[in-house]
């Protein structure tokens, strides 16, 4: 029994020393255990010096006061419940008499004469028209915003930062840009933004863009800018800045600034397939904007310089035909008729390489470079025709409207089988055309050059390498002249629907 008992007693000695000895390994390796409380956890991993992402809190305070919202009311004609017809769009509804109850009910939905509702006009002479964003430039209440947001307008209401409506007037609008002025007339010091000097703008950079999307109000959204120089097929200028900030409806005619708090490009267009924001939207560079904003206050609208060519670019496949070093340069594709071009001489198949001694490295660039000139301003106009540079005088005239298109003709598809010549070589089948001016493509080989360049039966070809041809042996002629003088293609003009457009033909093919 007693040696039971000290077997007991040396068991539960060894066990105390062995939870005693934990206790201290506990103590030294971690941290203690209170008396009586909790245990106190091991300290959470973070980083003693916290990363500061960047924060654009500083900026929004201080240029969102000069960020508006424009609210456009449109001008309509009241519907009129005088006069034989009257149905209010319904048919059957002519001869009611002005008491019933449908004709009423009518009045009331459509909005009979001389009844006027609030200053967003759901009933009367105004309704709304569209919404967008816009920001102040001036002390004195002149603001940017977007063409076609104002584009139809009749009234023009600001709604500002702290929810003040004011009223504002159009001072001018430039459709080529897609920028408008507005001017608000109000006893006050309006918070002002300025632009940046878009020669420091690089791919990378961040940018945040305030606006009102979807009609919300101050809206604060921040990306980078994601590329530059980006053609959208918006128009003959297109240069814009493009930013992965949110843009969405709304945001139209709103600021991108720079870190420094200055607007890098005015918020124009997005791509989306949904309608709303994919991280790709578009921003008129700043220099473009100041120049253009500055002559509509001024002017009340922008004049520009014309040429008068219908242009297209200059590819590898045609600076090899024309014997040009580079693919640079604008090719000319037709002078319009009683143009300044005409009149000094230019022609179709002309390359267009420089204006005053600037560089023009593309089509697009041919038109800026135009457009920035006055209209009378008589300019050096260097051109490469026939392999060789020339020089010409033009005196620019006025821009004529956005509408000045010639309209297409159809073509006389007419064939004569016995005068039928095949360019076999380029995959054509050709006749003289009935005006005696060129040939008439009257079959393209699908699997031939020709195809592939999207040349098509009832093209009428005008001219091989700058040089008139009415039968195929001229063409035959000129193309040989090319391969002796080492050229690997030749350039063709054509004609269709009255446009005038060039295709570059290998020669190795022919």
């Amino acid at each position: 029994m007693d040696e039971r008992h000290n077997t007991a007693s040396k068991t539960r000695t060894r066990l105390f020393a062995t939870v005693a000895s934990l206790a201290v390994a506990g103590a030294i390796g971690a941290t203690a255990v209170t008396t009586g409380a909790v245990p106190v956890l091991a300290e959470p991993a973070r980083l003693d010096q916290p990363i500061q992402a960047p924060s654009f809190a500083d900026i929004v305070e201080t240029v969102s006061p000069a960020v508006v919202s424009v609210r456009v009311k449109a001008k309509m004609q009241p519907a009129s419940d005088q006069g034989p017809g009257f149905s209010f769009g319904m048919p059957g509804f002519e001869d009611l008499p002005d008491d019933h109850p449908l004709k009423r009910f009518f009045r009331e939905f459509r909005g009979g004469p001389g009844q006027d509702r609030d200053r967003f006009g759901r009933r009367g002479g105004q309704r709304p028209a569209s919404q967008g964003s816009g920001f102040f430039i001036s002390e004195d209440g002149y603001l940017v915003t977007n063409n076609h947001v104002i584009d139809g307008g009749g009234e023009f209401l600001v709604v500002m930062d702290d929810g003040t409506e004011l009223s504002a007037e159009l001072i001018g609008s430039d459709p080529r840009t897609d920028l408008a002025v507005l001017k608000v007339e109000e006893a006050r010091e309006f918070t002002y933004v300025d632009f940046a000097d878009e020669a420091n703008v690089r791919v990378g950079d961040w940018v945040v863009a305030v606006g009102n999307p979807f009609g919300l109000g101050g809206t604060v959204t921040a990306g980078i800018v994601s590329a530059r120089g980006r053609d959208i097929g918006a128009g003959p200028y297109d240069d814009f800045i493009q930013i992965d900030a949110a843009v969405n409806r709304g945001n139209s005619g709103g600021p991108a600034f720079n870190l420094a708090g200055e607007v890098v490009g005015v918020n124009t267009a997005i791509f989306s397939p949904s309608g709303g924001n994919v991280g790709i939207a578009f921003a008129i560079p700043a220099s473009i904007a100041q120049n253009v904003v500055q002559e509509l206050i001024e002017d009340g609208t922008v004049e520009r310089g014309w040429l008068g060519v219908q242009i297209q670019p200059v590819t590898s496949d045609i600076a090899e035909s024309l014997g040009l070093e580079d693919e640079k340069g604008a090719l000319v594709a037709e002078p319009t008729e009683d143009s300044p071009a005409r009149s000094a001489g230019i022609r179709a198949g002309d390359v267009i390489v420089a204006v005053d001694g600037e560089a023009v490295d593309s089509a697009k660039e041919l038109a800026r470079i135009i457009g920035n000139y006055e209209p009378g301003k008589s300019v050096e106009v260097t051109l490469w025709r026939d392999g060789q540079a020339e020089t010409l005088d033009v005196e620019l005239g006025e821009m004529p409207g956005l509408d000045r298109q010639a309209m297409a003709a159809p073509q006389d598809e007419g064939q004569d089988e016995a005068a039928g010549s095949a360019l076999a070589d380029f995959g054509l089948t050709v006749t003289r055309a009935e005006d005696g001016e060129g040939l008439l493509v009257t079959d393209v080989d699908p699997d031939s050059e020709a195809a592939s360049r999207g040349i098509q039966a009832g093209d009428v070809i005008l001219s091989v390498n700058s040089q008139e041809v009415s039968s195929a042996g001229d063409v035959a002629s000129i193309v040989d002249d090319a391969s002796e003088a080492g050229r690997k293609a030749v350039l063709f003009q054509l004609r269709r629907d009255n446009a005038n457009r060039f295709v570059a033909l290998p020669v190795a093919r022919g």
